[in-house]
């Protein structure tokens, strides 16, 4: 079976919206399925891993077609503008953002199509199947040139997206307008969780449930093989820290307010317990955010900036503790960051600071830790100091490993995923 991945993101571009199709490309072959990768040659995107690049197996083909998308860093002074504090200058700043951004509609990635459309064209003549993964989602108005039967990958939620993401009136109503037609003519659609798919299936009750398939996102052992026999993190001493660490980009949906907030208070009513905690965040801070971390250096807070794939995991399993953050915002209740997975494979405690939804359910259902709700830092500073008294009297800090980890092995999600090709063509 020939299948063409169209992916936006493809490593070298770093962060975790790559690892859904990277390791689709990975494990596929050994189900029959033999993929080709059409991506960005010059993708405007924010980090760089170049060590994922010995995960693309090497009768895996690449295909990359350049954007006409300006660099980086220009769209984020654009998206700064748009969002400038008040004043006459500030003003024109914010109203030539805004129309800019109003130009790239559905989103800034349809300057990618020019080059990819013929491209995919030319590749899908000769495939079984074409998988188009979002965000971001204008590649999916490519499923309307190619030449074999189409699979939509919804790694996140488009109307989701375009509302915490994109920002724009004119960009959600594209999502209104284009979802509709495109989904009605995928010969399948998979979605990273089954709360992604019911909804679907609520916005379109036409669809046949059959064609609409959650593949959830998982972990794959062999980023784990530098830490397989690592010690466990240290036991408490007299000048050691209790060391709990996030790693992934914070932004509007996981927004470390609520935590911070916690730590403020376990900080404010038992100081000798708070002077324990560093608190680490490994990867991007995007601007909106940045306020937030006002004045907590003084309160054990450290920033190890983006890391490789292989570091983060490492600077995770170094750790007392790890974090899943998810803040209470529109549509947070349908989500589960693709990280969850990676802690759960890892086995380290884990607090998860999130909203009732399919990520507290998650935890929940396999046991992986503590939930906390992302509005309430009592309950927050509550388990923290919990996990801190813990580890001074060297108890085993929550719970019991974390049950049916199984599943969300990569090599079996790809499995499921060459079911729905062989299905579709």
């Amino acid at each position: 079976m020939r299948l063409v991945i169209v992916s936006y993101a493809f490593p070298p571009v770093g962060g975790a919206g790559v690892q859904r199709v990277l390791k689709f490309a990975k494990y596929l072959p050994s189900f029959g399925v033999a993929p080709t990768v059409l991506t960005a040659e010059n993708p405007s995107v924010p980090v760089a891993d170049e060590t994922l690049l010995a995960d693309v197996p090497p009768g895996v083909q690449v295909v990359r077609a350049r954007t006409l998308e300006p660099d980086y860093k220009v769209k984020a002074a654009v998206w700064r503008n748009s969002t400038a504090s008040a004043g006459g200058a500030a003003r024109i700043k914010r109203a030539l953002s805004k129309a800019a951004r109003g130009l790239f509609v559905p989103d800034p990635q349809i300057l990618w199509l020019p080059a990819a459309a013929p491209a995919l064209r030319r590749l899908s003549a000769d495939a079984d199947a074409v998988l188009v993964s979002g965000p971001p989602f204008s590649p999916f108005l490519l499923t309307l040139i190619a030449r074999a039967p189409v699979i939509l990958d919804y790694r996140d939620e488009w109307r989701t997206a375009a509302g915490y993401e994109m920002g724009s009136r004119l960009m959600r109503g594209a999502a209104d307008t284009l979802e509709p037609i495109l989904v009605r003519r995928a010969a399948a659609i998979i979605t990273a969780t089954e709360e992604f798919r019911q909804n679907l299936l609520a916005r379109y009750p036409e669809l046949d449930p059959s064609r609409v398939v959650a593949i959830p996102n998982g972990y794959d052992p062999d980023d784990f093989a530098d830490i397989a026999a690592a010690p466990p993190p240290l036991p408490y001493a007299p000048g050691r820290k209790f060391v709990v660490t996030y790693a992934g980009t914070i932004f509007r949906l996981t927004s470390p307010r609520g935590l911070l907030d916690g730590v403020r208070l376990l900080h404010a009513r038992k100081p000798e317990i708070g002077k324990l905690l560093e608190l680490r965040f490994a990867g991007r801070v995007v601007d909106t955010e940045q306020p937030a971390f006002e004045g907590t250096e003084a309160l054990g807070v450290r920033h190890l900036g983006y890391l490789s794939h292989g570091d983060a995991i490492k600077a995770l399993a170094e750790s007392h503790m790890v974090l899943c953050l998810l803040d209470d915002v529109p549509g947070a209740e349908s989500i589960y960051p693709a990280k969850i997975f990676e802690l759960m494979h890892l086995g380290r405690p884990c607090l998860a600071i999130a909203p009732p939804g399919a990520l507290s359910r998650l935890c929940e259902r396999h046991r992986l830790g503590v939930v906390a709700h992302p509005r309430e830092p009592e309950a927050i500073a509550r388990v923290l100091e919990d996990a801190i008294t813990a580890w001074q009297r060297g108890e085993a800090l929550m719970g019991t490993r974390p049950e049916g980890v199984e599943a969300y092995h990569r090599r079996a999600l790809a499995g499921r995923l060459a079911e729905t090709i062989r299905g579709v063509a």
